[in-house]
């Protein structure tokens, strides 16, 4: 026999492989608006760099009319590649098999291809696309989730996980997603649910489309399950690749720093925050006169809008940033936005990505349904994320810093390295026009002019407690800076803690008030 035909058996088989479930279902992936596995693949990773591993693992069930049924790749493609020149790994489930059903031995290759995304310090990224559990398998489908489940939370803060939804993702399949650090979904054609719309409106009698349900607009906007949407898988894969430049390989390495020459005096700054603090504005002008020019990637634009979050460069610099949002709110915090930017201030602290904060704050926002709904414990997940945090962060204040709000967001007092104020900046246990009010209640009724009295009471207020002087006397403002040189004075406290060290005491881990 010759060596030749064991080689051309080898490519039949390959090709067969890569068929997946064939022309028929290909084209019907196609007819939805979706690409396969494989293209996906071929958009996502640098050109001819994919390695596929373990082609030709196959289900080993023989119940249920599975017996002799082939599953190509057991419908799920896994191996590594790179993405902007640097490694990364990652399965894509292929729907044209069983409809991208999770087995034992579907879930067996993703699990081997995680455990060399973090032997070998790698991202691990996941292109969802997939029915759920195979049934016919069983408690054997349930189990190889449980594999799945558990590196995801074993490997959390060890390298950065991305989930990409890209078709449905239902029942037990969302919670890998959940506990990834990011979720990318595609509009109208992905959706994720822990239970579908014919079970609920079987339980509860509840009618409800699966897009209504749990599309890439619910939960970028409404539960907050989802970092990143966009309109066509393309774009979807494009932005992914965009996050992972921002990104360093593991918990062990820096993000890349790419050369900036741009002009650090940025005198339009002055124009950008109104003086009056009753005035809104937009924080994302501040950040883009602060951040090196276009490098500003929000994270989870469209949820808890009080609070902008997302990454950029400052000099070249990866950097974090949380920033209060005046137009919507007042940027007052609320349980979205409180955890919207802990768990943003974990992954950062998890990665090595320096942290900085623009703080105009009036305080926890007020009311029933936010006392009801447990503002107290979701506000001490920003104290105890910044607390807990060792890499570089810096806050500047730029308007308003009032009451716990103030102290929950990166205060000297919960580990600040630098705190910086603008001239204008108001830092006190609340807003002069409140505390006025209260301090001098009785004189203000009994003046023949109340409203002077009361406006001469503020001002009095304002002057003696609530200028950044009076918290720079006191060291809990570093330094009151000129708006200006706001993008300078964040590169020299870059510069100055680029070698931070800071250790914790020595525990298991703490308890988080989740």
């Amino acid at each position: 026999m010759d060596i030749f035909d064991d080689i051309y058996g080898l490519y039949d088989k390959r090709r067969e492989v890569e068929q997946g479930g064939g022309d028929d279902r290909i084209d019907k992936q196609h007819e939805k608006g979706k690409l396969t596995a494989r293209e996906r693949i071929d958009l996502l990773l640098d050109k001819g760099t994919f390695v596929e591993l373990n082609p030709f693992i196959e289900h080993r069930c023989n119940d249920f009319g599975l017996q002799g049924k082939k599953a190509p790749g057991e419908g799920v493609v896994t191996g590594y590649g790179k993405v902007n020149g640097r490694p990364v790994y990652l399965f894509a489930q292929d729907f044209t098999v069983f409809g991208g059903a999770l087995g034992e031995m579907h879930a067996q290759k993703i699990a081997n291809v995680m455990d060399l995304a973090a032997k070998n310090g790698a991202p691990f990224i996941g292109l969802n696309d997939s029915g759920g559990a195979r049934i016919q398998e069983g408690v054997l489908s349930l189990d190889g989730y449980g594999h799945i489940f558990y590196r995801n939370s074993i490997y959390s803060g060890v390298i950065p996980q991305i989930s990409v939804i890209m078709g449905p993702c239902a029942g037990g399949a969302v919670y890998s997603p959940a506990i990834t650090d990011f979720v990318f979904m595609v509009e109208k054609t992905s959706q994720m649910f822990i239970t579908g719309p014919k079970v609920i409106e079987t339980v509860t009698g509840e009618k409800i489309s699966s897009e209504d349900l749990g599309g890439a607009k619910v939960h970028s906007s409404i539960s907050g399950n989802a970092h990143f949407t966009a309109e066509s898988e393309e774009e979807v894969l494009k932005e992914v690749r965009k996050l992972i430049s921002y990104l360093p390989q593991n918990n062990e390495e820096k993000a890349p720093i790419i050369d900036n020459d741009e002009d650090d005096y940025r005198p339009d700054l002055t124009e950008v925050v109104p003086v009056d603090g009753l005035r809104p504005y937009d924080v994302r002008n501040v950040i883009r006169e602060v951040v090196d020019k276009d490098s500003f990637m929000e994270v989870q634009e469209d949820f808890a809008k009080n609070i902008v979050i997302g990454f950029a460069r400052v000099k070249g610099e990866v950097v974090g940033l949380i920033c209060n949002q005046p137009k919507v709110m007042a940027g007052g915090l609320d349980i979205n936005s409180s955890d919207k930017l802990s768990r943003f201030i974990r992954f950062c602290d998890s990665f090595n990505i320096p942290l900085i904060t623009f703080e105009d704050v009036t305080g926890f926002f007020p009311g029933i349904k936010q006392e009801h709904g447990g503002i107290i414990r979701h506000g001490a997940k920003i104290l105890y994320a910044y607390s807990e945090a060792t890499v570089p962060k810096l806050t500047v204040i730029t308007r308003k810093a009032y009451g716990g709000a103030y102290v929950a967001l990166n205060s000297k007092s919960i580990g600040a390295d630098l705190v910086f104020a603008w001239p204008n900046a108001e830092i006190a246990v609340m807003g002069p026009q409140g505390a006025a009010n209260i301090i001098f209640a009785k004189e203000i009724a009994e003046s023949d002019n109340p409203e002077q009295t009361r406006q001469e009471k503020i001002e009095e207020y304002r002057e003696k407690f609530a200028n950044p002087y009076v918290a720079a006397a006191g060291g809990m403002v570093d330094d009151v800076i000129d708006p200006r040189e706001t993008r300078i004075k964040i590169i020299q406290g870059l510069e100055m803690l680029r070698n931070k060290k800071e250790d914790r005491p020595k525990k298991k881990h703490g308890n988080i008030p989740l």
